[in-house]
C-alpha cells in the first residue's frame, strides 16, 4: 500500500526573538511581521527569506501609492534588519 500526500503541511513560523525590547513584531502574513516601535508606529516589515545557507531577514517598507513592498535590505540577523527600519 502506498500513501501519497497531496500537499505540504501548513507551517506556522514563530516571530524571531529580538534582543532589543523597544520594537515588537505583529504577525502580518506567512513569514511576515509588522515592526512597531515603542510608541506603536509601524516602522516597516520583517520577512523571513529562505536561503541556501540558512534563513535571511528582509527589512521592507510598504509604498502606499504603488501598494508594493520596497526592500530596505537583507540581513543574517533579525536585529540588524529591524535596526535598518529604525532610521
Amino acid at each position: 500500500m502506498t500513501t501519497y500526500i497531496s500537499s505540504a503541511p501548513e507551517l506556522h513560523w514563530a516571530a524571531p526573538a529580538l534582543r532589543r525590547a523597544t520594537e515588537t513584531l505583529i504577525p502580518a502574513g506567512e513569514r511576515l511581521w509588522r515592526v512597531r516601535d515603542a510608541a506603536g508606529a509601524v516602522r516597516g516589515h520583517l520577512r523571513l527569506v529562505p536561503h541556501e545557507l540558512g534563513v535571511r531577514y528582509r527589512a521592507e517598507r510598504l509604498h502606499l501609492p504603488s501598494g508594493v513592498f520596497r526592500i530596505v535590505g537583507e540581513f543574517w540577523s533579525a536585529d540588524d534588519a529591524v535596526a535598518a527600519l529604525r532610521f
